[in-house]
């Protein structure tokens, strides 16, 4: 159990951080339901639900994934995050689904305009805040893992662009939240239209696009983490990876070279060719600095050199020949 704690400690505090407030909003948001009866908050209610859970799974999943290795499970834990984010998945797929069919139900069968008007803006007016606040976590997240000082309005931007290279909890997170929130913005909206126009089935189709907007997260989250599971490749690392090997000036030639990613981690397996006069020693000593300046790089947790005398045969693209 102590080391249980031990690693809670280490899981995405972003994930712990929207778990929390997903399960207030979904109190908030349930006892507006059941007062209001209001289907664009149904919707909500679903999604703070999916939401809560989820974060939940995820913090406990990426704390376990950091477990050490045991005699059992040589291999680590680290794809253990990617199997909770798949059963993760299931849980919103279930209620974006039974979001779609009540958002249907009240579009063929609109009831008459609501009362409670300013309850509902109100409770997803305090939605949209605690839900951006969240996602703003989330982006801190990605861009903090870039290893740059970036500060204001610039964390918002290069989020959005390095979204993709995110640690898989922290992606479901930024990408869950972006959606609670436009969703409750899109929620509001239907509301007030809903309230002040005669289009009242407005509600019914704001909880359809909400939903449609969850099987998105589903998606994208299920291949992304399904490949994980897999032992995907992670090209833009192997390239970088390349690079940093021929800045040693006695590498003549990458045989082999392969980024594997599992979980938040990088497990790197390198063969590379040397001049065949180099002694055994030296050998050695070429390969100890290439590893050092590998594990540097953010993530890597192991790496994995061979080295063979040089073939003649060109197999990596070397930039320093190639300029």
């Amino acid at each position: 159990m102590k080391e249980f704690f031990g690693l809670l400690k280490k899981g995405s505090r972003s994930a712990l951080w929207a778990s929390i407030i997903n399960a207030v909003l979904a109190v908030i948001k349930g006892i507006t339901f059941f007062i209001t009866g209001n289907v664009a908050m149904f919707a909500e209610l679903m999604h703070s639900i999916g939401d809560s859970a989820n974060q939940l799974f995820v913090f406990i999943g990426s704390a376990l994934s950091k477990k050490a290795p045991t005699d059992r499970f040589p291999g680590g834990f680290a794809r253990l995050v990617n199997l909770v984010l798949l059963g993760a998945v299931l849980i919103v797929g279930i209620l974006a689904y039974e979001t779609i069919v009540k958002g249907i139900h009240h579009i063929m069968e609109p009831p008459g305009s609501g009362s409670w008007f300013w309850l509902n803006i109100s409770v997803l007016g305090i939605a949209v805040v605690l839900e951006s606040f969240v996602l703003f976590k989330a982006m801190k997240e990605i861009t903090g893992d870039l290893g740059k000082d970036i500060k204001g309005f610039s964390i918002v931007t290069e989020s959005f662009k390095n979204v993709g290279d995110a640690k898989p909890a922290t992606k479901l997170v930024f990408l869950e939240d972006l959606v609670a929130t436009v969703g409750a913005l899109i929620a509001m909206i239907a509301i007030v239209i809903g309230t002040y126009t005669p289009f009242i089935q407005a509600e019914g189709y704001a909880s359809v696009i909400i939903g449609l907007m969850l099987f998105y997260v589903v998606g994208r989250i299920f291949l992304d983490n399904a490949a994980g599971i897999l032992g995907v490749s992670d090209e833009d690392m192997e390239k970088k990876i390349g690079d940093l090997v021929f800045e040693e000036p006695d590498i003549k030639d990458i045989r082999t070279l392969m980024v594997i990613r599992e979980g938040d981690e990088l497990h790197v397996e390198l063969k590379v060719e040397l001049d065949p006069n180099k002694t055994v020693g030296e050998a050695d000593k070429i390969r100890d600095n290439i590893e050092k300046k590998i594990l540097n790089e953010k993530g890597v947790t192991e790496v994995i050199i061979e080295s063979d005398v040089d073939d003649h045969v060109q197999s990596w693209n070397n930039p320093k020949t190639s300029k």
